[in-house]
């Protein structure tokens, strides 16, 4: 039997007098891919962040691939998850290619002087850059390019570490539909090549892909629900998360909401 990838037990958080998650019990296993969905503020990229190692939890235990969040070196540990969300995008400097800002993820930095890349190096990360479908962008500055070959560019940068989870926070915030519709489909490309597991933090049924196997559903730092998507997911869940009543969809992989009595 194969090592979860990632096993929240009885995880807490607490800052500034604040409860931000209490409770989780959350097991990512392989050949899963996850959805990690709630609305506003119900503690969705602080589950992200302690998964990703750079939060530590309040209370409770967190294995990620096999190793005990305090009995591991972070730091090689961290190695091997990735973390893709708005606030990379801000740490990237604007006038930097898309080339050295996915090469650069080789030693997770984020300057391409620091270290010596070989061509080697070089040819994987254009190749990562043409499987996002932004191979044309390689020569580009990061900041003129649009949000969604921005964001395809970071996903790029995340499959350049070669990691074993890439943890997705919103990565659709702020695109258009097309925007939204090629980063949705490059995902299901990312799990179709049977790369790293992945999961997705969302607040919007139409950004799941067609690959998406299981939903965590949080509200206010709690599960509500937790499993296969397409026996937990329903009209009934969306209600309770968000407030308001839907028609839920389901037609060729992908979901959708129409609201009732509006």
């Amino acid at each position: 039997m194969s090592v979860p990838v990632l096993q929240f037990s009885g995880v807490s958080l607490t800052r500034n007098g604040s409860r931000l998650l209490s409770g989780i019990d959350w097991t990512v296993n392989v050949g899963e891919s996850w959805v990690v969905f709630g609305p506003n503020g119900c503690g969705k990229t602080s589950l992200a962040r302690i998964a990703a190692l750079y939060e530590h939890p309040s209370s409770g235990t967190i294995t990620v691939l096999g190793s005990r969040l305090g009995g591991t070196d972070v730091r090689e540990l961290r190695q091997r998850v990735a973390l893709v969300s708005a606030a990379m995008a801000d740490q990237v400097r604007p006038d930097l290619d898309a080339l050295d800002v996915v090469v650069t993820a080789i030693h997770a930095a984020l300057e391409p002087w620091w270290h010596t890349y070989t061509d080697a190096d070089v040819e994987r990360a254009r190749s990562e850059l043409e499987f996002q479908h932004v191979g044309h962008a390689a020569g580009r500055r990061f900041a003129t390019l649009s949000s969604g070959e921005r964001q395809r560019v970071l996903l790029a940068r995340a499959l350049m570490a070669a990691p074993d989870v890439v943890l997705l926070d919103e990565p659709a915030a702020g695109l258009d539909l097309g925007g939204r519709e090629e980063l949705v489909e490059r995902l299901d490309a990312m799990a179709a090549r049977g790369g790293p597991t992945l999961v997705l933090i969302t607040h919007h049924v139409e950004e799941i892909p067609a690959t998406a196997t299981h939903v965590l559903a949080l509200r206010s730092g709690h599960v509500l629900r937790s499993g296969p998507i397409d026996t937990t997911l329903d009209a009934g869940l969306i209600a309770s998360l968000f407030d308001v009543e839907v028609e839920l969809t389901h037609r060729a992989g992908r979901w959708g909401v129409v609201p009732l009595n509006r």
